[in-house]
């Protein structure tokens, strides 16, 4: 097992109708975590930067693509890296020399036919530098640029301007909006799982379900059965990398070295990735 591409494993997990987990990572740590976890659930994983991620280093994603290739590599499990979120062109013209097999271009903020356009040309780049690319349709809530609530009007993606937005923008996978909702710290948000299957009738690449973190794990098995290939956590392991973090730090307010509490970190994550890569990985039933 090793570093492959995202599409060797979207393509995979298409075919066999199950799904296929993306967790977003900060620090080398957190990334250790994740590998571990997946690891321990035998099962492919995704790591994934985001934007906002990079510009916390610096604003370059180079030497965290580095280190992060690295674990892929040595992994004991199938391993992809992923530029999440992207905006900004700058910023995607670098995916491909850091590493990265995939990007998500999110125009989803923009009006439709400035968010074909820009998704488009997106697209023809990062085909042009061997990148499989994912972009948005709707709008996920949770983000201050985008709508507040994931239930109003206008919100969630239609099937047949999903259809047409793939025809004309050429992307390999496309993030949907269902009823989840970005940076939620509890599972409460409820899936319209019948708008997932006709999405999933409705084109012909993977189908991708951002802010799961904020979906009961069972909802989750359930929208991969209905469709849903890639399944985007970030939320709920920072959550579980910063925990142990703060707990260690009061119980022992002279502590200075960072091995001490950030080891208890890691392994926070790696238990709640293990569980979230398995829920996703053994959910879905072949498709014909």
């Amino acid at each position: 097992m090793t570093l492959v591409s995202t599409a060797t494993l979207l393509q995979d997990a298409y075919a066999r109708g199950t799904g296929v987990a993306a967790l977003n990572v900060i620090t080398l740590e957190q990334a250790e975590g994740t590998v571990l976890g997946a690891e321990q659930a035998g099962l492919p994983v995704i790591l994934q930067v985001s934007e906002n991620a990079a510009k916390f280093h610096l604003d370059d994603p180079g030497p965290l693509a580095a280190a992060l290739a690295v674990l892929a590599r040595t992994s004991q499990v199938d391993v992809s890296l992923h530029l999440d979120h992207v905006t900004r062109t700058t910023l995607l013209h670098r995916a491909a020399e850091c590493g990265f097999s995939s990007v998500m271009f999110d125009a989803g903020p923009l009006p439709y036919e400035e968010n074909v356009a820009t998704t488009r040309e997106a697209a023809w780049w990062g085909h042009e530098h061997g990148l499989l690319v994912e972009a948005e349709l709707g709008y996920v809530g949770g983000k201050a640029s985008q709508v507040e609530s994931a239930h109003g009007d206008g919100v969630r993606t239609d099937p047949d301007q999903a259809r047409e937005y793939v025809a004309e923008t050429g992307v390999d996978a496309l993030a949907v909006a269902v009823g989840s909702k970005h940076a939620m710290t509890t599972a409460e948000a409820e899936l319209d799982l019948d708008l997932v299957a006709r999405l999933r009738e409705a084109v012909s690449v993977p189908l991708v379900l951002h802010g799961s973190s904020g979906v009961p794990q069972p909802t989750i098995a359930a929208a991969i059965r209905a469709g849903i290939t890639k399944v985007n956590i970030g939320t709920i392991t920072t959550i579980a990398f910063t925990r142990p973090i703060r707990q260690k730090l009061a119980d022992l307010p002279a502590l200075n070295d960072p091995r001490q509490y950030l080891e208890p970190a890691r392994t926070s994550v790696s238990a709640v990735v293990a569980e979230m890569v398995a829920t996703v990985g053994l959910a879905g039933t072949q498709r014909s």
